[in-house]
């Protein structure tokens, strides 16, 4: 049963783990990016900007939504883009097999706070994964990855 007790679980699980699980997500395609020589940056949030560290925007609400936009890749074909589009997959993956071995390893504590880290990081992988056009302009990273997958030529450039 949800009881007082449990708002603060829940604000800590929505105004701070799910930003950093979204933020590990974006860095993982910022990182792909960055691996196949293109410009890239990252936007947590919407609304008005609060503050820029680098090349990661952080705006009003930003535990909403997040972005990595990323173009001119110098290594240009399908492969390079289908990995650029599943970096943000595969740094949770990595992310949370690295919180589940030090947990087996007794190097950090079996803790609430890292179950739901596991739980929002199932979560987003998901999300990511399965193939769906939200709108004309976004689709999920699975669904990018069919489109690169079905339509790329070197002609085509993605950017």
């Amino acid at each position: 049963m949800f009881e007082w007790s449990d708002f603060i679980t829940a604000f800590w699980a929505f105004f701070v783990l799910l930003p950093l699980v979204a933020l590990i997500h974006q860095v993982g395609h910022y990182l792909m990016a960055r691996l196949f020589g293109g410009r890239s940056e990252i936007i947590l949030g919407r609304g008005k900007l609060l503050f820029k560290v680098g090349t990661i925007k952080v705006n009003r609400f930003y535990f909403l939504d997040s972005f990595c936009h990323y173009e001119s890749l110098k290594v240009n074909n399908r492969f390079s883009h289908i990995l650029v589009h599943g970096g943000g997959v595969l740094l949770n993956l990595l992310s949370l097999i690295l919180i589940n071995t030090l947990i087996i390893v007794n190097i950090l504590p079996e803790t609430q706070l890292f179950y739901q880290f596991g739980y929002f990081t199932i979560y987003y992988m998901f999300f990511s994964i399965f193939p769906v056009q939200y709108s004309k302009e976004h689709a999920s990273d699975g669904k990018q990855m069919i489109n690169i997958f079905r339509r790329y030529s070197p002609s085509n450039n993605l950017d």
